[in-house]
């Protein structure tokens, strides 16, 4: 559905009515600043086909829109840009990363933002824009920078949920808690994953906004800005690769504790069956039942082999404790 459209002339907001119109009169007008901004947000076929059947979007652009779950990218064509970015939504609850998408279109005097999921949503956005004329005036780049800025700013917060969801499970794994397992070391693995798809393709991409040559803006301030928002985003890029290296190293590492388990559980059990073998060894051959045994006709017999099972015993629990297998 449409969630917002409007003008916005000089840094103000202005109602918008029928679109071609609209955009002809921005087109012939005289502020070479003044856009048109559209929001979708999980538009139906025919909502998009209306949209873009105005706006005259780019036939690849709008193939890539149409089939979703594209990589981060940004793709320029002859006068109009058109930009993917992964929008990311943390439960609390799970401990999840929810993954959305959203798609820029810009061009000549409009920008379209097309949301999908629920991650990221951009009324916030807009209105922080609408309070900042300054920067609106800087025409639609302005709401591209604006909403990378916004994404950029939650994948920061994802960061510092996802290290404290790691700080607790590297706690649990060396402190040999029950809480910390394979099963919950590489779900959080798998979150870190998913963030690393959202982050990672977007640095080249947003590197080549602010590069001097490869630029496609004329305008040094908003440079400088894409500049800015690109150390962000590199920053939490690091963080992801090495969430995801120590991730790998707590995983090997319970595995290791895993494996030590076993076998210290193992040498407990072969401890306590060579302590059982003695005695069933001195009974089973008590149990054979001949005549000329010795001491089987000796009134203290059965209490001297007792005697002897249990020195035994006692003998071989001591040598086990001293040697550490129990």
């Amino acid at each position: 559905m449409i969630v917002d459209q409007a003008v916005y002339r000089n840094g103000n907001r202005e109602p918008c009515g029928d679109l071609s119109d609209t955009l002809d009169a921005l087109r012939s007008g005289d502020d070479p600043h003044a856009f048109l901004w559209i929001g979708l947000k999980d538009p139906t076929q025919a909502e998009f086909d209306e949209v873009d059947e105005e706006l005259k979007l780019h036939p690849l652009a709008v193939e890539d829109a149409i089939k979703g779950n594209q990589r981060a990218k940004i793709e320029l064509y002859d006068g109009s840009m058109f930009v993917v970015l992964k929008t990311l939504r943390y439960i609390d609850e799970t401990s999840d990363i929810e993954t959305g998408e959203l798609m820029l279109f810009l061009g000549d005097r409009f920008v379209v933002t097309v949301r999908r999921g629920e991650g990221n949503p951009l009324a916030g956005v807009r209105q922080r824009l609408e309070h900042d004329p300054a920067k609106l005036k800087h025409g639609p780049i302005a709401v591209v920078h604006a909403v990378m800025d916004s994404i950029v700013d939650n994948y920061e917060n994802v960061d510092g949920e996802i290290a404290k969801d790691l700080v607790d499970i590297e706690a649990d794994v060396f402190a040999g808690s029950r809480a910390a397992n394979s099963t919950t070391i590489y779900r959080l693995k798998r979150e870190v994953l998913e963030f690393r798809r959202a982050t990672n393709p977007l640095v080249v991409p947003l590197k080549m906004m602010h590069d001097r040559a490869r630029s496609p803006l004329p305008d040094k301030e908003m440079r400088l800005q894409f500049r800015d928002l690109a150390d962000h985003l590199l920053r939490v890029s690091d963080h992801v690769d090495s969430y995801d290296k120590l991730l790998t190293d707590i995983l090997s590492a319970h595995l290791a504790q895993v494996s030590v388990q076993q076998n210290n559980d193992m040498r407990k059990i072969s401890a306590w069956v060579a302590i059982a073998a003695v005695p069933t060894m001195i009974a089973g051959i008590y149990g054979m039942n001949f005549e000329n045994m010795p001491e089987l006709k000796w009134h203290y017999g059965y209490f001297m082999i007792l005697t002897v099972m249990v020195l035994a015993c006692l003998g071989l629990y001591r040598a086990f404790k001293k040697s550490g297998w129990l």
